[in-house]
């Protein structure tokens, strides 16, 4: 077997991998080493712009299985067959944190999916939680603003944290979600996974149905203390990848049940709050949760940065028999996820191997750019209609339209008879144990305690008081026992 050989970007054979070319022995280095300079420029260009939100994650292939028939539902084809499997590819993440930041801390969770279908990539861009803090995206720049180091400190301050959520009340829910016991899962591995987001199916006969997502984990919920996160997270920053990554490797596969809550689009508008609000959730008991499928990761990139780093989602991928419903935080995300890997990747990124679609018939008539590799040559015309065979539209819409009244030319919300901020963050208190409530408690006042302005302070106890009176009391004694110590 012939040995390897060591070469330039070019293909040409490199003599000497240790010592840099010089004039003379001990002189001054040389322009003409190519492999020097291709290899210190190199170097300086390894990076790129990290994800603004959701940067710290890990990954793994696997497939998605059908279990349950839905074609009354939905007419997309990965889901048309009892018994079918699609290819897949997931990354999870933290929202908050820098790149190198660690995984065992109390955050959301991202639950990023891609589909890889025989109609395209169907891209399922969701977070561990089904709620969220914001239910409109004008304010998303804000938010993270406010969760993310600030500008003079350097550092993440309670101040900024609480003062948003102060001004801010329709986060109560998520923040009962955060602080609670689900707020630092043990790994990727033991939480659950949810679309968040409402999204419409239709199916063969052209029937709409509002349609929720939620991958419940099959390894059971586990979740860390505060105290235990942070001793996890300063032995190992990278836990939960650590844990998937061995998992994975030694054969024990992590999987998921997927269920739907449906909604026909008829009772939308006279719902009792608005059910594309994505900070609330739909009870059960109104829409109970129906079987779909299984989820299974069952193989590990090859290389971090290539595959889990540069893997790109958008909520707008979608497939024929889904689309997106009236949802603001989607719609606003509709065009913002797609706009950050091209910011950050170039427009080219589709053309990644973990982005590239496998479907047999994908086609289109994007051209050029940085680092395009898709080779059109003759006879392939970049322009449509044309007269050379090429790419032409269907005529068929992805999904129904959206037939929901009230929902367009405002900036208004309609309104629903439970469309309050609080009412939800109050049922989920009230579901809790006693041991989960003071948990809960204990976590909010460990944070808001560290306010400096009273008037934040205040802003946020009214929004607990708000939503459950044994709630709001707890945490207001809390928090001045804590700032009287």
């Amino acid at each position: 077997m012939s040995k390897r050989v060591l070469t330039t970007e070019s293909g040409a054979p490199v003599a000497d991998n240790q010592n840099s070319a010089t004039a003379g022995v001990g002189g001054p280095l040389l322009l003409q080493d190519q492999h020097l300079l291709e290899k210190l420029a190199r170097f300086n260009r390894e990076r790129i712009p990290e994800r603004v939100v959701h940067a710290r994650g890990s990954g793994a292939y696997g497939y998605f299985e059908v279990t349950d028939d839905v074609t009354g539902f939905t007419h997309a084809d990965f889901l048309s067959t009892v018994g079918k499997r699609t290819e897949t590819f997931i990354r999870f993440s933290t929202v908050a944190d820098n790149l190198g930041g660690a995984d065992a801390v109390r955050d959301p969770r991202g639950f990023a999916l891609k589909f890889y279908t025989e109609e395209g990539n169907y891209d399922l861009v969701g977070n561990n939680t089904p709620v969220f803090f914001i239910k409109d995206p004008i304010k998303f720049p804000d938010f993270i603003h406010s969760q993310k180091r600030d500008p003079f400190t350097g550092k993440q301050e309670a101040d900024n944290v609480w003062d948003f959520w102060a001004h801010a009340p329709e986060a109560t829910h998520q923040i009962t979600w955060l602080m609670g016991d689900r707020g630092i899962p043990a790994s990727y591995r033991h939480m659950n996974g949810y679309g968040s987001h409402t999204y419409q199916w239709t199916n063969a006969e052209g029937e709409a149905f509002f349609v929720k997502y939620h991958f419940k984990t099959n390894q059971g919920i586990r979740s860390l203390s505060s105290e235990q996160g942070a001793e996890i997270a300063g032995k190992d920053a990278n836990s939960h990848q650590t844990d998937l990554l061995q998992a994975i490797e030694r054969g024990v596969n992590p999987s998921w049940t997927l269920y739907v809550q449906l909604m026909p689009v008829a009772e939308a508008d006279d719902y009792r709050f608005n059910p594309f609000d994505l900070t609330k959730v739909w009870p059960h008991k109104d829409y109970p949760l129906q079987r779909v499928g299984r989820l299974v990761l069952d193989r590990n990139p090859d290389n971090v940065f290539a595959e889990v780093e540069q893997a790109a989602f958008s909520p707008n991928n979608f497939v024929p028999g889904i689309g997106p419903s009236p949802d603001k935080m989607l719609q606003g995300r509709l065009f913002a996820y797609a706009d950050a890997h091209r910011y950050r990747l170039g427009v080219n990124h589709t053309q990644l191997a973990v982005n590239a679609p496998k479907a047999a018939n994908a086609d289109n008539y994007g051209r050029d750019g940085l680092m395009a590799s898709n080779a059109y040559g003759r006879d392939r015309k970049n322009y449509e209609p044309n007269s050379y065979d090429g790419p032409a539209e269907t005529g068929r819409p992805l999904s129904a339209p959206l037939a929901v009244a009230g929902y367009t030319g405002t900036h208004e919300a309609p309104a629903h008879t439970k469309d309050d901020d609080f009412f939800q963050a109050g049922e989920l208190f009230r579901l809790m144990s006693e041991d989960e409530k003071s948990r809960l408690i204990a976590n909010i006042a460990g944070g808001l305690s560290q306010v400096s302005r009273d008037d934040v302070i205040e802003k946020n106890l009214a929004h607990f008081h708000a939503a459950d009176a044994e709630y709001g009391k707890r945490v207001e004694e809390a928090v001045r026992a804590l700032r009287e110590d």
